[in-house]
């Protein structure tokens, strides 16, 4: 359902919906995974995401102003997830799955960047290939950039048609994000939020 990525590397621009920001991606193989690396430039953050060959994800960075990263968390491969410096955040263990978001006036959060729902693609086109309009649930670790809060979330994803997908969050019973993907599993416009360029 989804092609693989060339070892020599990818990279990806969405810009926001209303043309007010812009974000470049890229995807580069080492040491036998995958490192994502993203710059939001709106919301001044830099990310860095390491996954495993099979789409794991094992450490995430995040950066907004500082030359250190503002969070760094891991996990072990079994499923329990801990800050850089040793400390287990036990209310994190079992999350497989990454989504980042960004307060916004109001209180309410938005997606900051479309790219983790391309990790959920890839490893449930992986593990077994969903029907149209079926749907898989995921734990998903949820970050605040703003806040830089952490916490689990249910994600689910349900696959619309051949390239097109909804994301929901089980808890509260809303829409997070509908789009198509590319070849490779990576979201293109997500309506009322970015546009690929």
């Amino acid at each position: 359902m989804v092609s693989a990525f060339s070892s020599d590397g990818h990279e990806v621009r969405w810009t926001r919906w209303d043309g007010g920001g812009e974000e470049t991606l890229t995807l580069h193989w080492e040491n036998e995974g995958w490192t994502a690396e993203g710059v939001v430039r709106d919301a001044d953050v830099h990310y860095v995401v390491r996954l495993s060959a099979a789409w794991h994800v094992q450490q995430v960075l995040l950066f907004r102003d500082l030359e250190d990263p503002d969070l760094w968390i891991a996990t072990d491969g079994a499923g329990r997830w801990g800050e850089i410096n040793g400390a287990h955040r036990p209310e994190l263990d079992g999350s497989t799955e990454l989504w980042f978001e960004v307060t916004v006036p109001g209180g309410a959060t938005a997606l900051l960047t479309p790219f983790p729902a391309a990790i959920s693609i890839r490893r449930l086109a992986a593990a077994s290939p969903l029907a149209l309009r079926e749907a898989a649930q995921v734990q998903a670790l949820a970050i605040d950039v703003e806040t830089l809060g952490v916490a689990r979330r249910h994600l689910r994803y349900e696959r619309l048609d051949e390239r097109r997908w909804a994301v929901r969050d089980v808890d509260l019973g809303e829409a997070l994000a509908e789009f198509d993907v590319d070849e490779h599993g990576v979201p293109l416009d997500v309506d009322r939020a970015f546009r690929r360029v």
